[in-house]
């Protein structure tokens, strides 16, 4: 009997979303729809940050990252999604859910840190326009820009390190379509006390942090802007800030709803419901918020394209 419960298991099955099975086709097309967009649309910002000069400016190369980790996030979810919905048994290894949490986590992580970034940027362009090339120079734009992406990497690192102590013995059945860690906690033979803790220690910490900056850099800019008389500067602060703030707002709710609030709060449905928001959703409609939103970025796309017809 003993023997039988120290049994590990090394394949899991991913229940994917609730639906009818008359939905499988029209659900498939979709997300195979979303991702296209999705990939086209971050890679394509990517590609015309890096082909325009002009756009080589800290603002835009904080953009081209956002796109490069929103791209990563919607790869490390979405194919294996589309390949569930035509698979009964839907399996994952554990070395590939493994992966795909740390994946996951690095790029939501590496998010928080580039939107706290750019938020900063939009601050000191709008509250100090004039030494704004002083102070955002390219050796901090480039040192904020790696720390974030080593500070997305550690935090990716330490809770997959705490994930690979957890077994799993009992139950393989993970109550999502992606590995996150909750779902994995839930079904752990082991006691997940420990990397409960380190989520709220570190990834509370983070957001608290990334989310103080923001609201602090979006506070003065505020006071800036109404301390404006120009109508014409009013606009124009608002037109800069308007796109990131959205951005920020639409990332920060599902996440802080996913992984801060108590967990005995979070339904199944609900929690499935937000994870989709931040994995797919987000990914596909930051590159639509910031190019619709972006002169610059409009006016390079159609220069491209007039370039290339």
């Amino acid at each position: 009997m003993e023997e039988k419960n120290t049994t590990l298991i090394e394949e899991f099955i991913l229940t994917g979303l609730t639906y009818q099975q008359n939905w499988q086709i029209p659900l498939f097309l979709m997300f195979l729809i979303i991702y296209f967009i999705t990939v086209v649309g971050n890679l394509g910002l990517i590609v015309l940050i890096c082909n325009d000069t002009t756009l080589h400016i800290p603002m835009y190369l904080f953009l081209g990252s956002l796109a490069f980790v929103d791209a990563t996030i919607s790869t490390t979810v979405i194919p294996k999604m589309l390949v569930n919905f035509f698979i009964k048994n839907m399996m994952i290894t554990l070395s590939e859910c493994v992966m795909q949490f740390f994946f996951f986590a690095f790029g939501a992580t590496t998010e928080c840190f580039l939107l706290a970034s750019m938020a900063y940027d939009r601050y000191v362009a709008i509250c100090n326009p004039l030494l704004y090339p002083v102070i955002m120079t390219n050796r901090l734009c480039v040192c904020l820009l790696i720390s974030s992406f080593v500070g997305g990497f550690i935090h990716s690192l330490l809770h997959t390190g705490f994930l690979l102590r957890l077994t799993f013995c009992n139950e393989n059945l993970i109550q999502h379509f992606y590995c996150d860690i909750e779902p994995l906690l839930k079904i752990s033979c082991t006691d997940p006390s420990i990397n409960i803790l380190m989520i709220y220690i570190f990834s509370g910490s983070i957001q608290v942090i990334t989310i103080t900056v923001v609201l602090v850099s979006y506070t003065l800019i505020l006071f800036t802007i109404l301390k404006k008389k120009s109508l014409e500067g009013i606009r124009k602060a608002f037109s800069t800030c308007g796109a990131h703030l959205l951005s920020v707002s639409l990332y920060y709710g599902p996440l802080l709803y996913m992984y801060v609030s108590p967990r005995s709060a979070k339904l199944n449905d609900q929690d499935m419901m937000g994870s989709l928001f931040f994995t797919i959703i987000i990914p596909l409609l930051n590159p639509i918020i910031y190019s619709l939103r972006n002169k610059k970025v409009i006016d390079s796309l159609t220069k491209m394209l007039k370039k290339n017809v």
